[in-house]
């Protein structure tokens, strides 16, 4: 059993930056791969990027990629995901998950645990 807090949403403008933070509970993090999910108002959870249990593999969404950076601190317990040049359909809720499969998944159905998101508004 894992816990996921997340933390680091909020308000920016279009162009500016922010860093989601997720901490997780428990003295196994290190065998969970990692992703980050985001739903916006009336559309389905999406895929925003995965992270290996080492954080070696890295794997993103398109409409993301070359923007968002997802890393992760095993010592910390932590998952980050830092985004760069914020547009507003990044507007969403976003959440990250714990996956005990050791392959890599994109599919919200594939993930174990989750957390209860934290709110990214960008304005334009």
């Amino acid at each position: 059993q894992v816990q996921l807090v997340e933390s680091g949403g909020g308000l920016v403008q279009a162009g500016g930056s922010l860093r989601l933070s997720c901490a997780a509970s428990g003295r196994t993090f290190s065998i969970y791969g990692m992703g980050w999910f985001r739903q916006a108002p009336g559309k389905e959870r999406e895929f925003v990027a995965i992270i290996s249990r080492s954080g070696g593999t890295t794997s993103y969404a398109d409409s993301v990629k070359g923007r968002f950076t997802i890393s992760r601190d095993n010592a910390k317990n932590t998952v980050y995901l830092q985004m760069s040049s914020l547009k507003p359909e990044d507007t969403a809720v976003y959440y990250c998950a714990a996956d005990r499969d050791v392959r890599l998944h994109t599919i919200p159905q594939s993930y174990d645990y989750w957390g209860q998101g934290t709110q990214v508004t960008v304005s334009s």
